[in-house]
């Protein structure tokens, strides 16, 4: 199902659009925390299936299957909100770079295998600047609200990602040229794969060795590495990527799109 009200509103104009995953890309956290948060003794489960379908060993579809074999029963906006307000986290700077985007007419998309009840409360609470447009997996999903993003995509496969993305460029008359897309494992790879097709610029953040290893067999060039790069397979340096400045990611973004 995807909710999309450009018929009740006059639709914007924009410049660009940048596409990104969230989790271990703009936020250092899995897309089940908020389960483990809940339900601890499910985490050594789901860190497997995570690492499975981001190193392309299963499909999300079939990741999502185990998930909800393993839950004790519906995650509620109480348990989401519990979680929030203990563990809400980004990388150093995220929300400043989603705030530069809007505000230089640059559409900032979220496009993850995480959940849309997730964002539904980060934006509900004010955690994040509210972004145009969301791509996410609609296993957990609350009733609609005000603080919704105004283009709203189901992702149930990972290839989804380039799908959705191609059809809000599309939607906005975006060219090609003027596509960021930003990812971080091989679960990203059928994302990147598309924007090298068409020539968008690609940007790998805490770029783990199975998105190189991914992009490598496939021919594709990673136009940027930004933060931390895993690609010799080394442990994550969870201290080091806090250090990294987002805000730097908007001087980059502004010398390919102007």
């Amino acid at each position: 199902m995807r909710k999309d009200i450009r018929m009740t509103q006059k639709i914007h104009k924009y410049k660009a659009i940048v596409s990104s995953d969230w989790s271990e890309c703009l936020a250092p956290c899995s897309p089940f925390d908020f389960i483990s948060f809940n339900s601890p003794e499910l985490d050594f489960d789901l860190e497997i299936i995570f690492k499975k379908y981001t190193g392309n060993m299963i499909s999300l579809g079939e990741a999502n299957r185990q998930i909800q074999k393993l839950l004790p029963g519906p995650i509620t906006e109480e348990q989401m909100d519990a979680y929030l307000d203990k563990a809400f986290i980004t990388y150093n700077g995220v929300p400043d770079l989603i705030e530069w985007c809007l505000n230089h007419d640059i559409l900032f998309m979220i496009n993850t295998t995480g959940m849309i009840g997730y964002f539904q409360r980060i934006f509900s609470k004010g955690l994040l600047p509210k972004i145009p447009a969301l791509s996410a997996h609609p296993m957990i999903r609350f009733s609609e609200r005000e603080t919704d993003p105004n283009y709203l995509y189901d992702l149930l496969e990972i290839q989804d990602k380039s799908k959705n993305t191609e059809t809000v460029a599309r939607m906005l008359k975006i060219a090609p040229e003027k596509i960021i897309l930003m990812g971080d494992s091989g679960g990203d790879g059928p994302h990147f794969k598309w924007g090298a097709g068409i020539g968008a610029f690609l940007i790998g953040s805490m770029t783990k060795l199975s998105l190189e290893n991914y992009c490598q067999t496939k021919g594709i060039h990673i136009d940027l590495r930004f933060g931390l790069s895993y690609n010799s397979g080394a442990k994550k340096d969870p201290d080091k990527e806090m250090q990294i400045d987002f805000r730097d990611l908007s001087s980059i973004i502004k010398k390919w799109i102007f």
